[in-house]
């Protein structure tokens, strides 16, 4: 089983939105997600109960995760897998750091979206550093970029995030496509399917096993590294 977590300091910055649309991609793709909800304001809670009514094409398990459960979240993992889920992803409220301390501890990939201003990137790049000191796999998720490429914004902030860490592919623009989507209770690949918005998330997807995957084939060759100098 492999979790994601979307933490960051700054509120504001698509946490909710992106972690939903890329649950729905990975069922697309053939996991089988659960998502955890940290957030006392239960926004992905109360999508997950709006799917129930939408037209959703596939199931996605959504679950609010106390803060007093969070000292046996690996067991807790271990039995979301012993129970066939694949990939958990978890949402974690902006100011309660203790909580996304233990959830960033856990997660096999740190995803931290920022929007293209100075602020955000300020308050990322702290983030950054604390995972990185918990020594988890991290990346930047540039979001909710103006969509006229006249503005050099988020091409600034790319470059920003990239002198201080990993910056997934692709950036995600402001799409009104991802709004709508969360209102429905359907992820963006559900509600426009052949939009912008949607290709957008399918490609952050396709990111982000190509990591679990890398990480994978890693983890094998030091195994197969170890088994030869034990010999």
């Amino acid at each position: 089983m492999r979790s994601i977590a979307f933490v960051t300091q700054k509120g504001g910055s698509g946490k909710t939105t992106l972690a939903a649309s890329l649950a729905v991609a990975a069922t697309d793709a053939g996991e089988r997600v659960i998502v955890l909800d940290l957030d006392p304001q239960a926004s992905l809670v109360r999508w997950g109960e709006r799917r129930q009514g939408a037209n959703a094409r596939n199931k996605v398990m959504v679950e609010p995760l106390e803060a007093e459960r969070l000292p046996r979240l690996c067991a807790i993992l271990e039995g979301l897998a012993g129970v066939g889920f694949t990939l958990a992803i978890f949402d974690t409220a902006g100011a309660d750091g203790a909580a996304a301390r233990l959830v960033t501890e856990a997660a096999d990939l740190c995803l931290l979206p920022a929007r293209p201003t100075r602020l955000d990137v300020d308050a990322t790049a702290a983030t950054f550093r604390a995972v990185y000191l918990a020594k988890r796999k991290a990346a930047f998720v540039l979001n909710q970029c103006p969509t006229t490429y006249r503005s050099s914004r988020a091409s600034e902030s790319a470059k920003g995030l990239m002198r201080l860490g990993v910056l997934a592919e692709p950036m995600l623009f402001a799409r009104m496509d991802f709004q709508d989507a969360m209102a429905a209770g359907l992820g963006v690949t559900e509600y426009a399917r052949g939009g912008q918005a949607a290709r957008e998330v399918d490609a952050l997807w396709s990111w982000v096993r190509t990591q679990f995957h890398d990480a994978k084939t890693a983890a094998a060759g030091q195994h197969h590294f170890g088994r030869q100098a034990a010999a």
